[in-house]
């Protein structure tokens, strides 16, 4: 199993508020002093807004790693780890290695790791098969010291390190005086254990001669070799096998496919893989780190034993909230305070859901339940969930078990709970650096229903003024969100912190028509101001829900 997939992620929603992200840091905190042998990091699903970044920051901890799929990549599967061999290496020695292996395609790669292109059993078969050109060899620039490896031979005489980059191979089978007739300068000579012809060979500018059968060379052969520059390559095996063989000692560079490789990322999703392997017939895909560096050999074989993603998800249930790709990763846990969603899972998973104010209320209870100490910032990230998430205890969705959990925290973290209360919903109702889409989208969710989809965002503030100034912003932009989003409807809940009210805009056919026969509320083109309504899981949504049903 890949290193990758021995992480578990543990992520929030989409547009994630203070509890997403901070149930996610502290949930993974909690699973990693379980010795389980996995490692839980903590993910975030979209951009953390100003009220978490401030808690963050107060608190000294870094925003978990943006994610925005979920399914699995390359990185997720063992690949098959071949290593990259030169570009100078004999198509003999290519082949050798491929048989050893097992595979059909080596990876060419330079000194410093990058991948200069691949060769496979269909160049090394070109090669056999281009014979006719009797230059082939010298344009190869085929070193000398690869060429004795290649027929078991040995350099007797002259420099074993140069290399062929003149001339034609010949084989010297006439009488050695027609010799000087077919031979020319620069060429290399394929003949027997006639001592005359050998001679003649060297005396015909030859810049190597090849001897055959095993047998010891002349002294008077070698001074005449030397003086003339000239190798002389033995080897045990006869004319006809040295000429067959010959070839294989070329440098594989002058087979192998430089251009067009198709290659991956180690970071490239799986699914994008298989849709490229399919309009692409190749055998094996070389495989690329993230410095662009050769890491591995991928097959479709190694997508069989694909490893997917393993995922917690903390504070949502529902598809729809999810990060994308949810459906292609393995959910191992939920924790979650809102009602049961939409979303399934494979096989069964631990599911712990209870009606409280906060996801971080229960993640409290498990450090209890599991004897686990609350570090001063993990205590500081908690209890800055369950306030924004409670509006400071203000929500209808804040029970009594919250309220206690935030004092003991409190403690533990050695904070005042207003003050720090105050400054944070300070800091999230600052947009005065932030775009219309920034604002409408830090808090925004979708909701369906059997023949609706609607999304509600939030946006809380300390100041009624402030929120009017947001809500005209916000009014234009609305019709874009029912087409970008495909939604029949669109809702803002402007929320008044200090005065515990909610004014509501919208957008879509029906949707002033709906809100105000829920709330039983006169409908209003402009919006609709509710008393006493703060909370969108257990006022808002409900409430919609079940005027829409009641329509069908």
């Amino acid at each position: 199993m890949s290193t990758e997939s021995k992480k578990v992620w543990v992520v929030g929603h989409k547009n994630p508020d203070t509890d997403s992200i901070c149930a996610a840091i502290s949930y993974a905190y909690l699973k990693n002093q379980s010795g389980d042998k996995k490692t839980y990091v903590a993910k975030r699903a979209g951009a953390v807004n100003e009220e978490t970044r401030y808690v963050l920051e107060r608190f000294g901890v870094e925003e978990p790693p943006l994610v925005t799929y979920a399914g699995a990549q390359i990185k997720d599967i063992n690949i098959r780890k071949t290593a990259g061999v030169s570009n100078q290496i004999s198509l003999k020695r290519a082949w050798e290695l491929m048989k050893k292996l097992e595979v059909v395609t080596l990876p060419v790669t330079n000194q410093f790791g990058k991948l200069e292109g691949v060769i496979v059993t269909k160049d090394i078969a070109t090669s056999y098969m281009d014979v006719l050109d009797n230059c082939v060899l010298s344009k190869a620039r085929t070193q000398y010291k690869t060429i004795a490896e290649t027929i078991d031979g040995e350099v007797y005489a002259g420099n074993e390190h140069a290399h062929f980059v003149r001339g034609k191979v010949v084989i010297a089978t006439s009488n050695p005086e027609y010799m000087a007739d077919y031979i020319e300068d620069d060429d290399l000579v394929i003949l027997g254990d006639r001592e005359e012809a050998q001679m003649q060979a060297i005396r015909s500018n030859a810049s190597c001669i090849i001897i055959g059968g095993g047998l010891e060379v002349a002294e008077e052969v070698k001074k005449l070799a030397e003086k003339r520059d000239c190798v002389i390559i033995t080897t045990p095996f006869d004319t006809f096998s040295v000429a067959r063989l010959i070839n294989q000692s070329m440098p594989i560079k002058q087979y192998m496919t430089r251009r067009e490789l198709v290659t991956f990322d180690i970071d490239d999703y799986v699914d994008d893989v298989k849709d490229v392997m399919s309009r692409v017939r190749h055998r094996d895909f070389p495989v690329l780190g993230s410095n662009g560096n050769y890491v591995g050999m991928i097959s479709r074989r190694n997508l069989m034993n694909m490893q997917k993603k393993q995922i917690i998800l903390v504070d949502h249930n529902e598809k729809s909230q999810a990060v994308d790709g949810i459906g292609e990763a393995e959910i191992l846990e939920i924790i979650d305070h809102h009602r049961l969603g939409s979303l399934e899972t494979v096989s069964p998973v631990y599911f712990r859901n209870q009606p409280l104010g906060c996801t971080s209320t229960i993640i409290y209870q498990m450090y209890q339940e599991q004897r686990v100490e609350i570090p001063k910032e993990i205590a500081g990230l908690l209890l800055s969930a369950i306030i924004s998430d409670t509006l400071m205890f203000r929500s209808p969705t804040c029970t009594p078990l919250d309220k206690s959990v935030a004092k003991r925290l409190a403690e533990i973290a050695d904070v005042d709970i207003e003050d720090h209360a105050k400054k944070m919903f300070r800091a999230g109702s600052d947009f005065k650096n932030k775009t219309t889409e920034e604002i409408f989208y830090q808090d925004f969710k979708i909701f369906h229903t059997e023949d609706c989809d609607f999304g509600v965002a939030q946006i809380s503030a300390m100041s009624g003024e402030e929120l009017e100034q947001i809500g005209e912003q916000l009014r234009p932009f609305l019709p874009q969100v029912l087409g970008e989003k495909r939604l029949n409807m669109v809702y803002v809940m402007l929320t008044d912190i200090l005065e515990e009210s909610s004014k509501i805009i919208f957008a879509g056919e029906d949707a002033g028509k709906i809100l105000a026969h829920a709330f039983k509320k006169q409908e209003d083109a402009d919006g609709i101001l509710l008393d006493g309504i703060i909370s969108r899981k257990k006022q808002m949504i409900p409430t919609l829900m079940n005027e829409m049903s009641e329509r069908v």
